[in-house]
């Protein structure tokens, strides 16, 4: 897939989503240059290695940098001097300090040193495009700074919120279920248009806004509504088990009606990772800046972080009442498969928690350990899923990987001090943990025969 005319673009910002959207569009077939502060982080990347975790990364940037379609820069002046047609925006916007704005900083520095360096070079018109996560209105800050610098002739903003999902984010920029471009610039419509024509060639819709705020406001309206499909069907699942009915049933009744959607109604220990969190608290915000409160997003925080503490709840019921001397195996860290981070991840609260009421935690991530190490200093760290299950009163289940589904549980059962699983992914089907010789307890689904054993005080 290449496109029609290379386009020379900048990002910056080599974190998650500036590196997966600088790889992807070199793939593309665009002239792209990354930059990013860091000069440690540079080298690396310009040594072949990683900063992140993220399947297939590695050999996508390989390969572009191969092709000379794909460089690595601590200042911005080195692309701009071969002039930018389009540059990306993709620097972290933390939570601020108040506890639910956004902290544009980074932002608006990027933006700052960008308009230096452009105004140093004699002409050119670029396109400076927002793809970090920013509240509405941020465009029109850029804009100011850039006025500063830059004749408005040679300059447009435009908004195009990223979609990616960790673990699967090469697939989802390059197979994306849309597009979404804002700017009130008719002329940055365009060039963004054939940025992206190879991906409008192969069938993927791009939606283009005129107001620059719609495209702001997606991104957090989109996670807004997943994060409470998530909480919606977490208390259907707790629902379930006091009704005896099963949530994997309930959830492919619902999924199966087109006009709600199969996705995001797995049960599970609640949401996490950096999006989700952030930005509803983000949107709660300009909510209430602009006197229009989104009410039903306040509630989903309260629920989602409640539900979490109902999760220590169930294990601590599971193990007869308490938790002290009680040693507990725990398989996975990370707040969702195929990924190495652990931001807001419900490991952070249930782990803590479990240690905090004297459980024994031994825990085993693929992929998290590492991370794990700095979030959780106290927490025992497992080589292995052999490692972390024996001797284990319980085994919990707090990441779906892949790899647990494979578990040889006739083996490893008898390792444990009690062959009890408590499964918060619904990874396994009762019926076969029981043929296994495991007691089994799943989340929102009622324990197969013989009937789950509660542990004695």
């Amino acid at each position: 897939m290449s496109a029609v005319e290379p386009m020379r673009v900048g990002v910056i910002g080599a974190g998650y989503v500036g590196l997966v959207t600088a790889a992807c569009l070199a793939e593309l077939g665009h002239d792209v240059t990354c930059i990013d502060t860091d000069a440690a982080k540079v080298a690396r990347l310009k040594a072949g290695e990683m900063p992140i975790y993220e399947p297939g990364l590695e050999a996508l940037v390989a390969a572009n940098g191969a092709r000379g379609r794909l460089r690595f820069a601590t200042d911005i002046a080195e692309a701009a001097e071969a002039g930018i047609d389009v540059l990306f925006i993709a620097v972290g916007t933390p939570t601020d300090s108040s506890g639910g704005g956004v902290n544009l900083a980074y932002v608006h520095a990027a933006v700052e040193q960008a308009a230096c360096a452009l105004a140093r070079q004699s002409g050119g018109f670029t396109v400076v495009v927002t793809k970090s996560t920013v509240p509405v209105g941020t465009s029109r800050k850029v804009a100011e700074i850039l006025g500063r610098h830059l004749s408005h002739e040679r300059f447009a903003v435009a908004s195009n919120p990223e979609f990616l999902r960790e673990g699967s984010a090469i697939a989802d920029f390059m197979q994306p279920d849309r597009i979404v471009v804002g700017s009130q610039s008719a002329r940055a419509r365009a060039i963004l248009d054939e940025l992206y024509s190879p991906l409008v060639r192969a069938g993927r819709p791009m939606v283009v806004t005129s107001a620059v705020e719609t495209a702001e406001l997606v991104k957090y309206a989109a996670n807004a509504f997943l994060a409470t499909k998530i909480t919606f069907i977490n208390e259907l699942a707790r629902l379930c088990e006091a009704t005896g009915a099963d949530i994997t049933e309930l959830a492919r009744g619902l999924g199966l009606d087109d006009r709600i959607g199969a996705k995001f109604l797995a049960a599970g220990p609640g949401f996490g990772g950096s999006c989700f969190p952030k930005d509803l608290l983000a949107l709660i915000k300009t909510g209430t800046d602009y006197g229009s409160p989104v009410e039903i997003v306040e509630t989903v925080i309260r629920a989602n972080d409640r539900h979490k503490q109902l999760m220590v709840r169930k294990i601590r019921t599971a193990l007869g009442g308490t938790l002290q001397n009680r040693r507990i195996g725990v398989l996975g860290l990370s707040f969702k498969a195929e990924t190495d981070d652990m931001r807001n991840a419900p490991a952070l609260t249930i782990v803590p928690q479990l240690i905090a009421e004297g459980a024994d935690v031994n825990a085993y991530d693929p992929a998290a350990s590492a991370t794990a190490r700095e979030h959780l200093p106290q927490l025992s760290l497992a080589a292995s899923v052999e490692a972390a299950v024996t001797g284990a009163d319980a085994v919990v289940i707090l990441t779906e990987w892949s790899v647990f589904r494979s578990i040889d549980w006739r083996r490893l059962g008898p390792m444990m001090r009690r062959p009890l699983v408590i499964d918060l992914r619904n990874i396994y089907e009762p019926d076969a943990m029981v043929r296994q010789g495991m007691d089994y307890l799943p989340l929102g689904r009622q324990e197969a025969e013989p009937p789950f054993r509660a542990a004695a005080e």
